[in-house]
């Protein structure tokens, strides 16, 4: 692994292309900058390693071309990033692909410690059995005893060891000491101890020798060595596992699609070239190949895959295909649309990747103690040295220094780093696999805290599939009249009411008119200009605002409401010319979604364009607590301020771009997979399905996490809590116990794979 320095000295007052702090020109080119030291790289480097205050260089990675490999980062430093395998210089961890593959690939470095670790094994159990069985071997042996465990235990202190004393050294260059520091501070000190003392036994005084010869601790250093790389394997197989949820999405794809060409024959092409337009024979048994619409053919498709939804979906001309979905028995003919990266799966993909990568809010306590904790804990093996040295029985400095050498080795902070990292990544990938999309790791921490949730009614609480109910003309108007114009002006508008008024028009064969000026008014209407008359289409709000009476029709708008339909007024050159109604039936999940909720204890505020007496209808029918009618997208942002102001954490879910807003200043914002892009990218959770039962299983799963992330913290305090005091000595004055440096680095190197392995529980629970 490389590191980039600036290509030449920079002058006195040149500066850094990226943050345009001044570049000082000192030997390690480094610029001080609010009160804190930084090294700025040249523009291969990153833009975060240009403002990392840790003061590393960026990894220098190699051209993607050459190299055909994919991005790798450090799962506990996440900035970290480079082209191809390599190790943190933060940290000395082995670095994962940023996004696992289909293929389930072997880490090289997995495979190095299992073969550094085969190969040295016989070596550090032969050793180990001629220093335990000392008496013996020193009757056969003699003096040349220590030659023998020098010959034995060298292979695996400098060979199997060298990664590790690599990773140490790495850590004292970069100023960053870790448990690479520790590893490589304790077996090497015991390894060079053992070295001098076998060349030069006469060097040392009598407080160093047992049974008259000096003390050596090949056999400490190299089991050390053994169990530091058993855990290593144990620790890296344990981490791979937790990129199965994602191979098994990317597995989901199917490798071809069966294309009809312009003559009518049928070819089978590779996935990567179907392009969008392409028409695609879905056979019964087969997969979806790419998004699309079915355009010929009736069937039922299974998406349980990626929605969590149990039961087969009935697919007719016109309804929407996901890619990687099972069609179970009708043969579908389906017009392709999103391909690549623009597909659902590849986008679920992208999400689950992205929140297994940040970082949880709980991460900065462990960051901050961990920043501290590896110099604590070398300066309590100097203290454990010289106390036991200065103060202990004979032969004194025997005794500390292998106590100081069990210290180093016990107290590893590899557990208290991965703690969380282990369990954001196994959860989000199991929330994944039951339609839950978490966009980082602060929401999955933050969701368990909401305890009032907003929702959106339409696409949210209902199908987002309205279906035009009637039409209401004033009295100088044609019915026909109103909907034709209010269809021409929707033929610019995503809404799903929109849809269901031009759809209805066109169904009675009207001829629709070219709209000119068309506008969205804020989630409320739109406007525009139809045969030179000004057209403005929307609720009631929106006629108050261009000062149009809508009483006229009050009394039937009343009624349809009450009816739960939404009633959309129609005024034509700043008069009111009819109404109409869509109604939008509630999702069937949606009572049991609510009832689950409301058992969660949360409060439930419904925030909709609507009109009240609409709004409420549907409130009454499903228990909402509070109901707000006649909104804008600025009146469901500000509720959602007001809502916090009072000290309660808020979660939001909608579906249109008039929810983008809210959903972005919610702690927690929740966008149905259903709904728009914006939505999507302006909320901190996805709903593959749009089914609000989503929300009761993403809470259950954020709980789960979070009870989690804090059972390894603890387990990680503990442990070091716990453990280096015993390897110090503490418990020798009263009970005689001592800890061997053997038994610390058996104890260090199972503590973080029992951290892991307790975040893989997630994936069952």
């Amino acid at each position: 692994m490389t590191t980039t320095n600036i290509a030449m000295t920079p002058a006195a007052d040149s500066r850094d292309p990226v943050c345009g702090m001044t570049v000082k020109p000192d030997s390690s080119y480094r610029a001080s900058h609010a009160g804190r030291d930084y090294r700025f790289c040249s523009a291969k480097c990153q833009e975060k390693f240009s403002h990392d205050p840790m003061r590393y260089l960026a990894p220098a990675p190699a051209p993607a071309a050459a190299t055909g490999s994919a991005e790798y980062t450090c799962p506990m430093h996440l900035e970290v990033r480079q082209i191809g395998p390599g190790t943190c210089p933060k940290c000395g961890m082995a670095l994962e692909p940023s996004v696992a593959t289909a293929e389930d690939e072997e880490n090289p470095e997995l495979a190095d410690f299992r073969r550094r670790f085969g190969w040295t094994l016989p070596l550090t159990l032969l050793v180990a059995f001629i220093a335990m069985s000392g008496g013996l071997f020193d009757e056969l042996l003699g003096r040349t005893r220590t030659w023998v465990e020098l010959a034995l235990a060298t292979p695996v202190v400098l060979w199997a060891g060298r990664p590790f004393f690599e990773r140490g050294w790495q850590s004292v260059k970069n100023r960053s000491p870790n448990m690479w520091t520790l590893i490589g501070l304790g077996t090497g000190t015991a390894y060079v101890y053992s070295v001098i003392a076998t060349l030069l036994p006469e060097a040392f005084p009598l407080s160093f020798r047992m049974n008259g010869q000096v003390a050596v601790y090949f056999e400490a250093a190299a089991v050390i060595i053994s169990l530091t790389l058993l855990g290593q394997v144990l620790e890296l197989r344990a981490r791979s596992e937790t990129g199965a949820a994602i191979r098994a999405l990317l597995g989901l794809a199917p490798k071809t699609a069966r294309r009809i060409r312009a003559d009518g024959d049928e070819e089978d092409i590779p996935l990567a070239e179907v392009h969008p337009g392409d028409r695609l024979r879905v056979r019964p048994g087969e997969k979806v190949p790419v998004d699309g619409t079915v355009a010929e053919g009736e069937s039922a498709v299974d998406e349980s895959m990626l929605t969590g939804e149990p039961l087969p979906v009935g697919k007719r001309p016109g309804d929407k295909l996901i890619g990687a979905t099972l069609n179970t028995h009708g043969a579908l003919i389906m017009t392709a649309e999103k391909i690549g990266a623009q597909t659902v799966l590849a986008q679920i993909v992208q999400m689950v990747a992205q929140a297994q990568r940040s970082r949880a809010p709980m991460q900065r306590m462990a960051d901050v103690v961990a920043g501290y904790f590896v110099v604590v804990v070398v300066l309590t093996a100097l203290v454990t040295l010289l106390g036991w040295g200065l103060f202990g029985p004979q032969p004194s400095w025997a005794y500390g220094l292998i106590n100081a050498v069990a210290v180093l080795i016990i107290a590893c902070p590899c557990a208290l780093g991965l703690a969380t990292p282990m369990s954001v990544m196994v959860a989000s990938g199991r929330a994944a696999t039951q339609g839950v999309l978490f966009r980082d790791a602060a929401a999955i921490e933050s969701l368990r805290k909401v305890d009032t949730l907003i929702v959106d009614k339409t696409g949210t609480l209902t199908e987002g599939k309205p279906a035009f109910h009637a039409v209401v003309a004033a009295p100088d108007q044609m019915e026909s009249d109103v909907l034709r114009i209010a269809a021409s002006l929707d033929q610019g508008s995503e809404h799903p009411l929109a849809h269901a008024i031009v759809a209805a028009a066109r169904a009675r064969e009207l001829v629709l008119s070219k709209t000119e000026h068309f506008e969205s008014a804020s989630g409320i209407g739109v406007r525009g200009q139809i045969d030179g008359h000004a057209v403005v289409l929307g609720n009631s709000a929106l006629m108050d605002d261009e000062k149009i009476d809508s009483k006229p029709l009050a009394a039937q708008a009343e009624a349809l409401r009450l009816e739960g339909a939404s009633v959309i007024y129609l005024a034509v050159a700043g008069k009111l010319a009819g109404l109409l109604a869509v109604a939008d039936p509630i999702k069937a999940s949606t009572a049991e979604a609510i009832a689950r909720l409301h058992a969660d204890g949360l409060r439930i505020i419904m925030a909709t364009g609507d009109g009240l007496t609409t709004a409420q209808a549907v409130g009454r029918r499903l228990g909402i607590d509070e109901v707000h009618g006649e909104v804008k997208p600025k009146d469901k942002d500000d509720l959602v301020a007001r809502l916090q102001a009072e000290g309660r954490v808020v979660a939001m879910a909608g579906d249109g771009i008039n929810d983008a807003p809210a959903l972005a200043r919610a702690d927690v914002g929740i966008a149905m997979g259903t709904g728009t892009d914006v939505a999507m990218s302006s909320a901190h959770l996805t709903l593959v399905k749009g089914d609000l039962r989503g929300i009761a299983t993403a809470r259950a799963i954020s709980v789960a996490t979070v009870r989690n992330m804090r059972q390894n913290l603890l387990f990680a305090f503990l442990y070091n809590t716990l453990g280096v005091p015993v390897a110090a000595g503490v418990l020798y004055p009263a009970f005689g116990i001592l800890l061997s440096p053997m038994l610390a680095a058996l104890a260090m190197s199972f503590s973080s794979a029992s951290v892991v392995g307790n975040a893989l529980r997630l994936r069952v629970r």
